[in-house]
């Protein structure tokens, strides 16, 4: 059964639904025949490569919200990624584009190390305040992408290659253009098969009960 997640790494809920999805996953009876794939999703493709203000600025500006509002909002949302086992920490987080941070995920595809790098760049960008911000732009950032892509076990040379480069480019523009052809419009969103779709992080229970009704479908094919 295959399984496509759009996703983007700056998004909070992302990382949310990712852990939601594994705990799903490991309580369904077919896992092993389960294929995972992470496809590229920008929230924001016009994003800087860092933003000049913090994330509670940056989510009241965009929501037409007070700053002191936008901090309840993420306070919230840190208390709901704590009882998934996530230390979010919004006020580390350090805002800007993640397409490179894209390419790297693509780049781990092909040596089936998708899901670790996936991980590595959600953790450091919601939890350590790493800046996964456009390599092109600053070379601190470049560094910052290598040392996490090598920390999953990617070659540092690859690595750097692919960012001075702009291999795997057309691999996140076609995951983007893909899910705007079948209607993708928020994430995190979950296909399964191409057939049954889920957007939102939704609870284990209903991933679940989405992954055995994909199974059903499956198999009456």
């Amino acid at each position: 059964m295959d399984i496509e997640i759009w996703s983007d790494i700056a998004c909070p809920w992302c990382y949310v639904g990712k852990r939601r999805f594994e705990a799903a996953l490991a309580e369904f009876e077919h896992r092993d025949d389960v294929a995972v794939t992470w496809r590229s999703f920008e929230l924001d493709p016009t994003a800087p490569a860092q933003r000049s203000v913090d994330s509670a600025t940056h989510l009241a500006e965009k929501y037409g919200m007070s700053r002191d509002e936008a901090l309840a909002r993420q306070r919230s949302l840190a208390e709901v990624a704590a009882g998934d086992g996530l230390d979010m920490r919004a006020d580390l987080a350090r805002g800007g584009n993640t397409f490179d941070a894209h390419r790297l995920v693509q780049l781990a595809k092909a040596s089936d190390m998708q899901d670790a790098m996936k991980e590595r760049l959600m953790r450091a960008y919601h939890t350590e305040g790493e800046s996964m911000g456009d390599a092109g732009e600053s070379m601190g950032d470049a560094d910052t992408l290598v040392r996490l892509a090598v920390e999953v076990g990617l070659p540092e040379d690859e690595v750097r290659d692919v960012l001075a480069t702009d291999r795997y480019a057309a691999e996140v523009r076609d995951d983007e253009r893909t899910a705007a052809a079948l209607g993708i419009h928020a994430v995190p969103f979950i296909a399964v098969d191409r057939r049954i779709g889920a957007a939102g992080a939704r609870p284990p229970e209903a991933l679940g009960e989405l992954l055995r009704q994909a199974w059903e479908a499956r198999l009456a094919a």
